[in-house]
């Protein structure tokens, strides 16, 4: 199991761990590893980690037996921690994860009699592993020193011998075969390459060049980083980022995973270690790598197997039912550590940390975080929601204030084609609910769905049909977008080939409801859109038939200071009047 911290290294008021009074028998204190250096194995669990009393939602990928739930004491769901690790199925190899070599938590080491027993009862199992990559690997590359070690292989770097990349300096990731024992550790192996092919054309994403195979190990030949992982940087600066040097490490990450989810992959490890620097220049770009537990997913598909790294995972894919906000929550987590140099969720176990996360909040009092801007900690605490479908997508949140840039380029965002084509199968009471909000929305607001219509190039007249959506995806898409068929997607809004949207309807179309709840105006945007309702309405609507149709529950129509009779005594649809086909 990993080592555990001792009390004495928990932050209690916002004071750097390390740097604190220690007694002076405390004589390794030098040597002593920085808490964010401290490293939790990945999780690969199949099994659930937490059953919840309701059924999981349909379209669920269907995994292993479900334990029997042991519940935890204080948990409003019914709790059960993740099974012990056993450490052929604690996660991957994963890049150049310099750092992992100088200190692997206690359990994490290699064991090469663990590693034949492994190979020894999966040729008992007859699993396949022959992958069908290229076996010339020892003709083509020249390998040179080890960069870095992961739980299942280790990094090195590699010169090319010959073809067009001839002379240059690479990076090599070998994974064992001898690791791989079951067959889910196979196919992680054959979906990271298949990811890696896939996905090209992103500043902020590793180039991948080439895979091999022996009898032995498979080999991922990609770009060499030079720079080290971000979480090198972290420390060097003393365990935190300014704020304005924080915003540009965010803004990449944003833009590389809202690319991601574009194309149908999510990545589900996302943590500083597997950022790395191209060089070692201050300003150099950073490169997102290791797609070992990444997968593809479509809109609307929720996964259910456990995966990532304690620290950084999402609530819910505790609970066993996530999509690509899982990602969103990672990039909260690692936010909040760039800005204070703590972690927002932390114990002394896996057990202890996968509690923590479901049912503690992150601490925004003690220092630094009086000095922090409102819109940091607003824009953190947004990423952080515990409610995935109140979280920012990773487009949206690049126009959030505290990242605002007014000549930077706004990515295409997938969740825009989900919420049109919910909306365009929506009831005519949805419509006019929708539209109503969408004229109450603020300028902030307005910047991100002002950004997405513009990608979706409306003709002269200053509309869009379904054209305008298939273009936009097509004109965005790599391989890796055809492997998970997001654009399946445009199948399900065919409505809009013989209608179009002017940006009024758009906006009614493409707002969510759920992210404006999260917003601290939600309740004076619902109130000035309750006053369209008034103004336009001529049909009485309940309070709880409009929170039916927007998914919310009543008590957040409430008029902060009228009863329930009151509010539906004033809320009017004209639903003729309003409605778009």
């Amino acid at each position: 199991m990993p080592s555990s911290l001792s009390p004495s290294q928990i932050p209690t008021d916002g004071a750097v761990p390390w740097q604190e009074h220690r007694r002076p028998r405390r004589r390794r204190r030098e040597t002593r590893r920085h808490p964010l250096r401290r490293r939790r194995r990945r999780l690969r669990f199949p099994l659930a980690a937490v059953r919840l009393a309701e059924p999981p939602p349909r379209g669920i990928r269907v995994g292993l037996p479900v334990p029997r739930a042991v519940p935890v004491p204080g948990a409003h769901a019914e709790t059960v921690l993740p099974p012990a690790l056993p450490a052929a199925v604690a996660g991957q190899a994963h890049k150049g994860d310099a750092g992992e070599a100088a200190g692997e938590e206690e359990g994490g080491g290699r064991d090469d009699r663990g590693g034949e027993r492994g190979e020894r009862e999966a040729a008992a199992a007859g699993l396949d592993k022959n992958f069908g990559y290229g076996k010339n690997f020892g003709a083509k590359y020249e390998v040179g020193k080890e960069v870095g070690r992961g739980h299942f292989g280790n990094t090195c770097s590699a010169r090319v011998k010959k073809g067009d990349l001839k002379g240059q300096v690479v990076a090599v990731k070998t994974i064992p075969k001898a690791k791989m024992t079951t067959p889910i550790s196979i196919e992680d192996v054959r979906r990271e390459v298949k990811i890696l092919k896939a996905l090209s054309g992103h500043k902020n994403l590793v180039k991948f060049y080439d895979a091999c195979e022996d009898a032995l190990n498979v080999y991922i030949v990609m770009e060499l980083c030079e720079g080290g992982e971000l979480l090198d940087r972290i420390l060097s600066r003393g365990g935190r980022y300014t704020e304005d040097d924080a915003k540009l490490i965010v803004t990449q990450i944003l833009s590389i995973v809202a690319f991601c989810h574009l194309q149908g992959v999510v990545h589900r490890d996302l943590k500083p270690e597997n950022f790395l620097f191209s060089t070692s220049d201050e300003n150099a770009p950073m490169k997102l790598i290791d797609f070992g537990l990444s997968d593809f997913i479509r809109p609307d598909e929720r996964l259910n197997d456990i995966v990532g790294s304690a620290y950084y995972v999402a609530p819910e894919v505790l609970h066993r039912s996530y999509s690509m906000e899982a990602d969103i929550w990672s990039i909260g987590v690692i936010t909040y550590i760039l800005l204070c140099g703590s972690r927002p969720f932390w114990a002394r176990t896996e057990s202890g940390i996968f509690r923590s996360v479901l049912r503690a909040d992150p601490n925004f009092d003690d220092s630094p975080w009086p000095t922090i801007s409102p819109e940091a900690k607003d824009f953190v605490k947004r990423l952080l929601n515990k409610d995935y479908r109140k979280r920012m997508t990773a487009a949206q949140a690049l126009t959030h204030p505290w990242l605002r840039d007014e000549h930077r380029q706004i990515p295409l965002d997938i969740v825009i084609y989900k919420l049109v084509k919910a909306y365009i199968r929506s009831t005519p009471l949805k419509h006019a609910a929708l539209k109503a909000l969408s004229k109450a929305l603020t300028e902030d607001e307005l910047l991100y769905l002002r950004s997405q219509f513009k990608l979706l190039e409306p003709n002269k007249e200053g509309r869009i049909s379904l054209q305008n959506f298939r273009m936009a995806l097509m004109q965005n898409a790599t391989d890796a977008m055809q492997v998970s068929k997001v654009p399946d997607i445009l199948n399900l809004m065919e409505p809009l080939s013989s209608k179009s949207m002017d940006f009024e309807d758009f906006c009614a179309a493409a707002v969510s409801p759920y992210h404006l709840e999260a917003l601290e105006g939600w309740e004076q945007i619902a109130s000035t859109a309750f006053e369209y309702f008034e103004r336009e309405g001529s049909r009485v609507v309940t309070v709880e038939e409009l929170a039916q149709e927007m998914n919310l529950s009543p008590i957040i129509l409430w008029s902060k200071t009228g009863s329930e009779t009151q509010m539906a005594s004033s809320i009017f649809l004209d639903i003729q009047n309003t409605y778009t086909a």
